[in-house]
């Protein structure tokens, strides 16, 4: 029986949303919302679900996606600048590519508790998801290992997460949708995608050694979550 991977899935996911948007109304940017969650996330969640953990391993995950939701709440007033990714991104390079994306996706669901839900909230989640899953899957590689490669990884990671983040929006309020309104809305959010990158840079440098290094010792300590394979 064919079987398609987790992130092969999320992908087909988005393009069949892409597709979607360009075929109904604006107006059903919510129902486009629901599709992309389900078709996006559900398969890395499903995966994840089929592990087997310890309710210590739970907690543990539950515990870094709460730091992670948390520390965005005092940064709402500066528009897209927070260390929920750097938690994310140096969670998952400890605890591998399916906890990364459960963290993250938890961490956008329990922030925006705080900070206001909408039809955005599916979309956070599966970005904050898919940065954590990425960076669990290259956690162990050497260009995570090596601080630069960690600094270019948040950097990019930071525009990623904004181009993501701008089809919600094209989808949900672009009327009508052509190249040059696309276009317009991206170079709208160029400021705010390079506030993401820069914070990103910043809490990466200054935090990443450190804390990777707290988090591979609580790992050790306790026997939790050994990494997990890089397979796709």
């Amino acid at each position: 029986m064919l079987k398609i991977k987790p992130i092969l899935a999320s992908i087909i996911g988005m393009t069949t949303l892409l597709i979607s948007s360009l075929l109904v109304s604006g107006k059903q940017y919510l129902l486009l919302s629901f599709i992309f969650f389900v078709m996006g996330m559900y398969p890395l969640y499903q995966r994840f679900e089929r592990r087997k953990m310890t309710a210590r391993e739970i907690v543990f995950i539950a515990v870094l996606a709460t730091i992670a939701a948390v520390s965005r709440v005092p940064f709402a007033m500066l528009p897209s600048v927070q260390p929920t990714s750097f938690v994310i991104i140096v969670a998952a390079m400890i605890l591998g590519k399916e906890s990364g994306f459960v963290i993250g996706a938890t961490a956008a669901l329990v922030s925006n508790m705080f900070l206001g839900q909408g039809p955005w909230t599916l979309w956070q989640m599966f970005c904050w998801g898919l940065m954590g899953y990425t960076a669990g899957l290259l956690g162990k590689t050497p260009f995570l290992q090596e601080m630069w490669g960690r600094l270019v990884f948040g950097f990019i990671w930071g525009f990623i997460f904004g181009w993501i983040m701008n089809l919600w929006y094209v989808i949900g309020f672009i009327q009508p949708l052509t190249a040059l309104t696309f276009l317009q809305a991206y170079a709208a959010s160029f400021y705010f995608d390079l506030a993401h990158a820069l914070s990103n840079v910043f809490f990466l440098f200054f935090f990443s050694a450190s804390w990777l290094k707290i988090i591979q010792r609580f790992q050790k300590k306790y026997g939790l979550l050994d990494f997990e394979e890089n397979h796709f």
